[in-house]
Order: structure tokens, then C-alpha cells, then sequence
């Protein structure tokens, strides 16, 4: 599986997942592209890029000049005239980073109206997304927002996994049945729970509890190295063994 997409309720640990399976597959000789599609934009920091490098990475939909050069229109602009299927083949190399040899780049939010508004922002999106997914060759982690708000019907035929990532307590919960019920309107059934920030056995059953019939990959332990990574601007791949060796794990599941 080499597209796969990472959901969950923000701060349940979504971006540092996507960041371990970055490293996991560059480690093991893969060409790896990492986009960024959540607004709350960590990943770059997930990663260890440093932080003028991070900086320099522009979110596509705040791109006003781009967005009106490939859609024909001006950003915030709702409803009216603009390209659907705007060109977008060239935008991961002219607007990514590189850091330890892991190609970054950010989405952004469309702003205006959500994911369904018929702006020119959402068109480049949509159409990047799909670009992406359906026709890029390396591995790809979309770190994604609590939803799909990236991806239509077309592109989530192409998601050869989508991890959705959970930690114990009932507010997961909610938030998990409605990335599943919005993944089931796509046609998507390669769904995976992760658990993560887990402590004890009791954590874990409560997980498989609330899987259903939903496989769980896996489980990342609750661990204070993957705060201070946060914290210091460090890769968490760096300083946390344990969470290292379990992402390893739910890594190796998904390459099996």
C-alpha cells in the first residue's frame, strides 16, 4: 500500500503517525511524498524540517496569484466562471520542501463556504488531490483533516489505505463513526483504526471495543519523548524508540 490517508479528531496524534510512516518507508528505499492537507499544518514539525525551511512551504490555497493563473479566477470568488480541471502536474516539485530526503507539501484550507463551495481555492484542490492519488508514483501520506474534506469519489478508489486514528476515550468515538459514515458515501472500504497515546491493556480493549468491524493496525503508546519533540522541533522519529517500534509495527502490517 503506498496512498494512504491518515484522519482523526484534532490532537489525537494523526500527524505524528504520517510522520513515522514518512521516515518508515524513506528508511526502507522509497521515494516519499507527504502532504499536508490538515489546517492546523504540523507536519513540517512532525518531520524536524527546520523552522525557516517549514516557513518557506506556502499552503497551496493561499497561493492567490497561482490560483488565479490555473483557474481563471480570483481567490474567494464564489460561484461564476473558473477551470474545474485547472493544471497541477508541476505544482508538487515547484512548491515542496525536502527535508532528509522526504518531499513536503502543504494543501491549506479552502476557507470560504467548507470543502463544498464552489470557489476556485476548492477546484485546485480537488484537482491536485486527484493528481496525486492517481497519478504520482511515489509513496503518498495525506495528512488529512477530521474528515475527507480532500477527497471525492474518483480519488478515494485510489486510497489504498485510509488510518483513521483514535485515543481512549469517548470523544474519539464520535468523531471516528463520522469519518466512517463519510468514507462508506465515498465508497471506501480499506479502513484501519490506530490507536495511540495508549497506557495500559484496558486502553487497548477499549479500542478493539470501539472498532466494530474495523481491523486496528496497531497501538502507539502514550509517550512524553513524542511531547518533547513537539516541544524542542525535533523529528519524533528521532527521539522516540518506543512510539518508533510501534509505528514499525502497524507499518509492516500495512506493507504485508
Amino acid at each position: 500500500m503506498n496512498k494512504i490517508a491518515i484522519t482523526g479528531k484534532g490532537g489525537v496524534g494523526k500527524t505524528t503517525l504520517s510522520s513515522l510512516l514518512a521516515y518508515l518507508y524513506k528508511e526502507a528505499g522509497y521515494d516519499v511524498l507527504a502532504v499536508d492537507a490538515d489546517p492546523a499544518s504540523g507536519l513540517a514539525n512532525a518531520l524536524g524540517f527546520p523552522p525557516e525551511q517549514a516557513a518557506a512551504i506556502q499552503p497551496i490555497s493561499e497561493m492567490g496569484e497561482l490560483i488565479y493563473e490555473r483557474t481563471g479566477a480570483q481567490p474567494g470568488t464564489i460561484g461564476g466562471f473558473f477551470k474545474l480541471n485547472p493544471k497541477v502536474d508541476d505544482i508538487p516539485e515547484r512548491f515542496s520542501g525536502i527535508y532528509r530526503d522526504i518531499r513536503l507539501l502543504r494543501m491549506g484550507a479552502v476557507k470560504l463556504g467548507g470543502s463544498g463551495c464552489l470557489c476556485p481555492e476548492n477546484a485546485l484542490l480537488k484537482a491536485l488531490t486527484t493528481h496525486l492519488l492517481m497519478r504520482r508514483t511515489e509513496v503518498l501520506i495525506l495528512d488529512m483533516e477530521a474528515g475527507v474534506e480532500h477527497l471525492g469519489r474518483a480519488t478515494a478508489s485510489a486510497v489504498d489505505a485510509m488510518l483513521i486514528v483514535v485515543e481512549p476515550g469517548r470523544r474519539s468515538v464520535g468523531v471516528m463513526e463520522e469519518i466512517r459514515r463519510l468514507a462508506a458515501d465515498l465508497g471506501m472500504t480499506r479502513l484501519y483504526l490506530v490507536g495511540n497515546k495508549v497506557r495500559s491493556e484496558t486502553d487497548e480493549a477499549f479500542i478493539r471495543q470501539i472498532a466494530g468491524d474495523l481491523s486496528v493496525l496497531g497501538f502507539l503508546p502514550y509517550d512524553p519523548q513524542v511531547i518533547e519533540a513537539d516541544l524542542t522541533g525535533q523529528a519524533v522519529y528521532d527521539i522516540a524508540p518506543e512510539t518508533v517500534a510501534a509505528a514499525r509495527g502497524i507499518w509492516e502490517k500495512l506493507m504485508a
